[in-house]
């Protein structure tokens, strides 16, 4: 089992910044990929930024050059900074632990105001 803990979600006026933490316990020798995703009412939980276990990288084509995503192995914490933040960014955001099972964090709320 992984358990995952987000912390850091918030009100933040357009162009601003914030920073989500996630830090992994349990069983974090099974992870592979670690990632956030983001979900609105009604619409599917959509992937923002993703690490693999060797660093590599991805991100949505809507936050590339805004947020960066990093993975703090010394302490089995997954960072995304985000930048430039729109109004178009407002969700909850989700951490993913993805290993031998799929793992969720409890979500954190992001509101960027106009």
């Amino acid at each position: 089992q992984v358990q995952l803990v987000e912390s850091g979600g918030g009100l933040v006026q357009a162009g601003g910044s914030l920073r989500l933490s996630c830090a992994a316990s349990g069983n974090i020798f099974s992870i592979n990929f670690m990632g956030w995703y983001r979900q609105t009412p009604g619409k599917q939980r959509e992937l923002v930024a993703g690490v693999g276990s060797g660093g590599s990288t991805n991100y949505a084509d809507s936050v590339k050059g805004r947020f960066t995503i990093s993975r703090d192995n010394a302490k089995n914490t997954v960072y995304l900074q985000m930048n430039s933040l729109k109004p178009a960014d407002t969700a909850v955001y989700y951490c993913n632990a993805d290993g031998t099972n799929d793992y969720w964090g409890q979500g954190t709320q992001v509101t960027v105001s106009s």
